[in-house]
């Protein structure tokens, strides 16, 4: 079963405040009074009846009940919303996402569902025509795997619509990347450049580069695009927040943070300008982790921001074939996937996090990956301990050998996981791995019952920011149109109840936070989510279809669709 339970300190304080209320002692008048709904407090076990008010007071929640004993602290110019039925949870938080990259995205060219390479080099020329003076053309989301024709496109495509200004479109992933001639050119990429370590520059025939790269061969051609500047980089930062609160999210765990971009958020934060909280993993670059290290962790006086780990990659993408695996790739025979950060670095920046008192958060897809992360941090934990509870953590936790899962719980190991990533990859994974090894593909449930912790996120922009979708991909194991019926390996899925847990509580925890967030209780932060439906009982398909009502970070309304 799920390990979300609470401790027993949180549970006595929950119920003294029911007591204090039930007697009539209430506290200070609140700010905005919610009623008429009802209220999911995610407390073990739920109470009976179900609370239909929250009140709130500052940024804190101060009582929990039903309509007449809260509307007693209302004061005169208490906020109160009737919410009409409609359904309180905490609020929802991302367990892994790139909140920059999802701004990026959404300030350039959208390659999301895109059926064909000359699909994606048409939306391109009708950006090159639509923005004349842009010296570089980028965009995201495509995704071969989706197309007719399932391999990988060449830059004559690209340069046959766009040959005099340079192009880099990443693949859904974030882990591939296609470029036009101009671009490798830019970046001095021929023939004769070698592949970087973690990564690929594949090649035709001839040994000239196609135009797709692989992992850390992004990074050739991404290095030397002009960076923005700081005013374009806030707005992009500003069209994230908006399209996250937008879909109930409160909180997002941002995986991979240069120190420069820690500043700003810093900065943003004190001034209020945030909109959300966020959770942020250093990325693994000297220039952010020697400062990082030198400060410590932050958590600023709002608590809107907290930077307190660290982000590692063990190893690539599964659709791109970058996942380190411990046998070849079935439909690639030649191919074991990329470990793009040699384990003696991966064991080295381990260590100095864990001196530091930095959490470590590291990718692994793949099921050698994972083994080779699982056993680094089974030899390092000891060795850096300064508590019981390090909660290091396994981003993706994708494709995990049978023999490796119970590790994770005897480990201590959080897996952070993404429900969509399923939904995504199992048109496609069993050509990737072939039938036996999927046993360990996607295993939330078994995972949770081994006692592991469980914290989902969705990887935005790499998949579909909804929250809602992530519950359903949870729940069902199907696409939005219901195939395959009953689910891909159903076994694996999840309750409702410990999908939103996963979605809500389990982030919390992965961050430390949960005394203060993953649960509507008097005493906690009022980050909450206003639903049209309980996504813990409704028929999972209603979960396409509902409405995200309210989004409260902070006592504050940032999204009202009332």
């Amino acid at each position: 079963m799920l390990h979300f339970m609470l401790s027993l300190a949180t549970l006595f304080g929950v119920s003294l405040s029911c007591a204090l209320l039930a007697a009539g002692q209430t506290p200070a008048s609140a700010d905005l009074i919610l009623h008429g709904g009802r209220v999911l407090t995610l407390v073990e076990p739920e109470p009976e009846p179900a609370p239909t008010a929250v009140a709130i007071a500052g940024d804190r929640i101060v009582a929990v009940g039903d309509d007449a004993t809260v509307l007693q602290t209302r004061g005169e110019t208490t906020q109160q919303i009737d919410l009409q039925g409609a359904v309180v949870i905490p609020g929802f938080i991302d367990g892994h996402a790139h909140l920059y990259g999802l701004g990026k995205a959404l300030a350039e060219i959208d390659l999301v569902g895109t059926a064909s390479a000359a699909a994606v080099v048409e939306l391109v020329a009708e950006a090159a025509v639509q923005l004349p003076d842009l010296e570089w053309l980028q965009g995201r989301g495509w995704d071969q795997n989706d197309w007719a024709v399932t391999e990988y496109p060449d830059r004559s495509l690209l340069d046959a619509a766009i040959a005099d200004r340079p192009v880099l479109l990443r693949r859904v992933d974030g882990h591939a990347a296609w470029a036009n001639s101009a671009a490798l050119r830019r970046a001095g990429i021929d023939a004769s450049t070698p592949d970087p370590d973690g990564g690929a520059i594949l090649r035709d025939a001839n040994g000239e580069p196609t135009g797709i790269l692989i992992d850390n061969g992004v990074d050739l051609v991404r290095d030397i695009i002009p960076k923005v500047a700081d005013q374009e980089v806030r707005r992009r930062i500003g069209l994230a927040v908006e399209h996250c609160l937008r879909h109930g999210i409160t909180g997002v765990h941002d995986a991979g943070v240069s120190w420069q971009r820690v500043q700003l958020y810093r900065e943003m934060a004190d001034r209020q300008e945030l909109g959300l909280r966020l959770y942020v993993m250093l990325e693994n670059t000297p220039e952010t982790l020697v400062p990082g290290y030198i400060e410590g962790p932050l958590i600023t006086e709002n608590r809107m921001l907290t930077v307190r780990a660290v982000k590692l990659y063990a190893d690539g993408a599964l659709g791109s074939r970058g996942a380190s695996l411990l046998k070849p790739y079935t439909d690639e025979p030649d191919n074991r996937g990329l470990m793009v950060t040699p384990g003696g670095q991966l064991r080295e920046v381990m260590e100095q996090a864990g001196y530091a008192g930095f959490q470590v958060c590291t990718h692994a897809i793949g099921d050698r990956a994972n083994r080779t992360v699982l056993n680094l941090y089974e030899q390092v934990l000891p060795t850096v301990r300064t508590s019981n509870d390090m909660r290091w953590r396994i981003e993706h936790a994708q494709i995990i050998d049978p023999k490796d899962l119970p590790r994770f719980a005897r480990l201590g190991v959080i897996a952070a996981m993404q429900p969509v990533h399923c939904t995504s990859d199992m048109a496609w994974v069993e050509e990737r791995l072939g039938p036996t090894r999927l046993a360990g593909a996607y295993a939330w449930r078994s995972l949770a019952d081994s006692g592991t912790r469980l914290c989902f996120g969705t990887d935005f922009p790499v998949e579909d920011v909804d929250p809602l979708h992530g519950l359903y991909a949870a729940r069902t194991r199907m696409t939005h149109e219901g195939t395959p019926a009953g689910g891909w390996f159903p076994e694996q899925c999840l309750d409702g109840r410990a999908a939103l847990a996963a979605y809500t509580a389990g982030p919390a925890y992965a961050a430390f936070q949960e005394a203060d967030l993953g649960s509507v209780q008097p005493g906690k932060l009022a980050d909450l989510t206003v639903l049209s439906v309980d996504p813990t009982n409704c028929p999972p398909a209603e979960l396409l279809s509902a409405q995200t009502l309210l989004t409260i970070v902070a006592g504050v309304i940032r999204h009202d669709a009332r």
